[in-house]
Parts: structure tokens; sequence; C-alpha cells
């Protein structure tokens, strides 16, 4: 990915393989900083004279500094002269690049601790001043044993005589805890004072900017081609769709690929935000039967995506074919995509992302990708919706997965399943609007298990299906908890769905969690 435009002040983080990298980087971004993730081993020299960063942080990493091939950082970041953040990993690396020393711990601290505050520092502004004992969250077994010349300790904890250091004349900071996780309570404050108390960044990056520059890359980039973006009726696609819309007016033609495996009513709302609000031109392809045909006794999960994301890119390449003149492909790509493509954790070097997270793009195409949103977070796709005048109901719509429901009924698809699936869904998310909670979860969807049970309705026995109900909490997807649902707010959609929805005896609710580092929740 490319550095910013010139007239923002960026922050770059280097990563060391964590799985809350990502975390550091919406904190930064709630500042209003603008920063970019990119994997150690390519921040060089060159990199950063090309980036140039007005401050770094550090990421926390699975691996040993004291291990052979151990990741580290490269020591030009320390000849930048701007403030440097390290945290966990971050930290040791820092210390032992700069000729600290960090060895392997006696004991371990993972979890909930408590540090002291040992010395004034801008990084702890607002927090208690000396001696106030602040929570954060732990997760290492190495520590540092030894500082670098010019550093001194800030903080400690019962595990770590280091547990906060700075050299504050090099604006030089580590932390050995995860200030980034939400059960560091005040992480975000001591993020906050370290991007603009000792970076001195003034948080000039905004929605409105970003839209005001997309729109003139936008331009920059397609002249006077033509773009077509594969729409999928999800947030990305739209938001992505509009915002070139803006941009280039009749030069983009989106087409939808109707599956058949959207929630009820949706396709057709789509059809009509795009055609008669926006007047977007948009090609509608009803291919509800091929899917479903393609499908038929086919139960392995992803069997089923390679499936339909492969017929979703053949009818799109020929509805492609049918548009004369088009040189340019657009896509809801998003800053997750591009992270997990370039991850220092095993992540391919190279990922092109389908409508569907499978398959690829046909070479034959020879399309060049526009893709306006591979800057942003999923919630700040939320807000550029909202900026771009978005229907709020539209722009807060549940994330919902490339695959549709087809992913969402386990074992064989069938149209009875779909529609089983599509009216108790229906009445789910109809329930949870009432309440006035649909605002309140993350993503709530229905589930139609391969399971049947015996029950009895009125004087008749019955043998019918089991549904589950998932309801979730996150801010961005990325982790993820299940929503206590009242029980009145349960009992009445299941109550409705075992009246209402004909197949379906018994409801059930799904209690587990999402664990960090996933993308994505299905």
């Amino acid at each position: 990915m490319s550095a910013v435009k010139p007239q923002h002040q960026s922050l770059l983080i280097v990563d060391f393989g964590s799985q809350v990298t990502q975390l550091i980087a919406r904190r930064v971004r709630e500042t209003g900083v603008y920063c970019e993730i990119h994997p150690f081993d390519k921040v060089n020299a060159d990199f950063l004279a090309s980036f140039r960063p007005a401050a770094v942080i550090l990421s926390g990493g699975p691996a040993s500094v004291h291990e052979a091939f151990s990741p580290a950082v490269d020591v030009a970041v320390f000849d930048l002269n701007v403030p440097v953040l390290g945290i966990c990993y971050g930290e040791q690396t820092m210390c032992a690049t700069l000729g600290g020393v960090v060895e392997p711990g006696t004991t371990r601290e993972f979890g909930r601790a408590e540090i002291q505050i040992v010395r004034d520092s801008p990084l702890f502004e607002g927090l208690g001043g000396v001696d106030h004992r602040e929570t954060v969250w732990m997760s290492h077994g190495d520590k540092v044993t030894a500082l670098p010349v010019g550093f001194e300790p800030i903080a400690v904890s019962d595990g770590s005589p280091y547990a906060a250091i700075a050299h504050e004349a090099r604006r030089l900071y580590a932390v050995q805890f995860h200030p980034e996780v939400a059960h560091t309570p005040r992480g975000a404050v001591m993020l906050r004072n370290f991007t603009h108390r000792i970076a001195g960044l003034s948080g000039d990056w905004t929605m409105a900017a970003f839209r005001e520059e997309s729109i003139a890359r936008i331009r920059a980039q397609v002249g006077s081609g033509r773009v077509i973006c594969g729409l999928s009726g999800g947030v990305d696609s739209s938001v992505a769709a509009v915002l070139i819309h803006e941009a280039i007016g009749d030069q983009l033609t989106c087409v939808f690929v109707d599956t058949g495996l959207m929630r009820a009513n949706e396709a057709q709302e789509v059809v009509t935000l795009f055609r008669d609000h926006y007047n977007i031109p948009l090609v509608h392809v009803d291919a509800g039967e091929v899917f479903l045909g393609a499908l038929a006794g086919v139960s392995d999960p992803e069997t089923k995506r390679k499936i339909i994301g492969r017929l979703f890119v053949e009818i799109f390449d020929a509805e492609a074919g049918k548009i004369g003149g088009a040189g340019f492909l657009a896509q809801g790509t998003l800053y997750p995509d591009v992270i997990e493509s370039v991850s220092v954790t095993g992540g391919p070097s190279v990922v092109i992302k389908s409508h569907h997270n499978v398959g690829g793009l046909p070479e034959r195409m020879k399309m060049k990708l526009v893709e306006p949103l591979r800057e942003l977070f999923k919630d700040e796709v939320r807000v550029l919706g909202r900026e771009l005048g978005l229907p709020p109901a539209f722009v807060g719509r549940h994330p919902f997965p490339g695959p549709g429901l087809a992913i969402r009924i386990p074992g064989e698809i069938t149209p009875e399943a779909v529609s089983i699936l599509q009216k108790a869904d229906l009445i789910w998310l109809d329930e949870i609007r009432k309440a006035g909670l649909y605002d309140t979860n993350w993503q709530a969807f229905a589930v139609l298990l391969p399971v049947r049970t015996v029950g009895v309705m009125g004087d008749a026995r019955t043998y019918e299906r089991v549904l589950a109900l998932r309801a979730v909490t996150s801010t961005d997807g990325m982790t993820a908890d299940f929503f206590e649902f009242p029980w009145d707010v349960l009992g009445r959609a299941a109550t409705r769905i075992v009246n209402e929805v004909r197949g379906v005896n018994r409801v059930v609710y799904d209690v587990t969690s999402k664990p960090p580092g996933t993308i994505e929740w299905e």
C-alpha cells in the first residue's frame, strides 16, 4: 500500500505478528491520526524515507528476541528523530536493538495486572501521577533485565521492574503491557498521550477529508474510463459504489449478482436503493436457480464457498463482457483484507479479494482495480456511508457473508431450507428491532441446523428442524462476544418462529464468543 498523501501526518505501526496489532491501528485512528500497519521485514531505511512517518509504534508479537532468527526492528527507525512507542514485544526488540538485555522470565505475566507509576512522564499524563496504580493487560513470558543507555523505568509491576520505560530526550517509550486492548481500561488515554502530547500530532484525518481525497484519487486513476463494480448488497461494496459514482457519475456500472441466498427482501432493497434513490446504472442478474442447482447435494462448507465463488465470477465475467469499454473493476476491499494479505504470521503474499472471499478473478479480464476503501476499517466504512448520505438503516445493516445463507445452513442446501431460514431470520431481526437492540449488536442472524427433534404441537407429534439464534457484540469485527439478550425478547422470537415458520419446532440461542485475531464472523 502506498504512503498517504503528504498533507496528513501519518503514523507507522511496525507489525511483529501480534494478533491484536489491528487494535493498535483502531485506537490510533480514533484519535484522528492516520496510520498504516506494515510488516517488520518490509520496514527498512528506503521504506522509511518514502513513508516519512511522524511517529512509530512497534507492535507486540509471539516470538522471543533472544532466540535465533527472531523478528527485529531496523535500527533506522531510531535514526528518524521521531517518537517511537514499543508495545510488549515492541519493548523487547527496542531494548535488544539499542543495547539492553532481554531474558526468559522465571515467571510469566498473562492477563490483568497492575502497574505502579514511578516517574512523571507525558505518556501517563492524566492518569494520577507518581505512585498511582493502573490496571493493564499483560501477555509476556520474557522480560527486560537491563535497559539501554539513557532509558529509565517510568512504571513497574509485580512481575516486571520495567513495565514501562522512557528515554525522554529521544522521545523513545515502551510498555510491557497492551494499551490497545479493552482490558487496559485507560490504554486509549496512553495512546492519545503518545500521538498528541509526545508526537504533537494534530489529529487531522477526518472522514470528510477522506471523502474529498478519495474522489480526487478516483478521478485521477479512472480519467474518462469506465468502471464496473461487483455489488453484493452489503455495506462495503455499496459505500464503494456510491463513492465512485460521486466521483465519476455514469462512467460506473454496478453488477448485482443475486444468488438467491440473501436475506428476505434484501435483493429488492438493493435494487430500489441504487436504481431509484441514487440512479446508478445497475445490472441485476437473478441467478438464484443457478446457484441452488449447483449447490444441490453439497454439504461441505468449503465446497459450498468454492462453488458460490466460481459461479459468481463466471456470471459477473459474462455480464462485464456485455458492458463495452470497461477497463476498471471496483471492489469493496477493506484495510483488514490488505493487512491479512501481507501478514507476518503466515498470510499469503498476494491476495486478490473476490466478491465472496474465494476463487479469484479470471486473468483474461485484465482490469485495473479501483479499491477506494482499502484504507478503512469496517466501522470507518459506516462513518463514510453516513458522510455520503446513505440511509442510516442501510449503513447500519449487520455484516453479511459473501456466501450468504449457504454457510448458515449446515448440510445440504435446498429451496425449502433457504425459505425456512429467510422467514425465521426475518422474525429474529424484527424482534431485535422492536426491542431497540439492533444497533447494540454487531451481528445477529439465524442458523438452520441439520438436526431434527420430536415435538408436540397441539394434539400432533412433529419431527422438524432446530433453529439456532446468534447475536454478538463488537466494535470492529475483530473480537466479539455473545449478546446477553433479555429472556422476554428471546421468548417472543422463539415463539413466533415456531408458530409462523413451518418446518421448525425448536429454537436455541448460541452463546459462543469469537477469539481475537480472526477477521470473519459467520
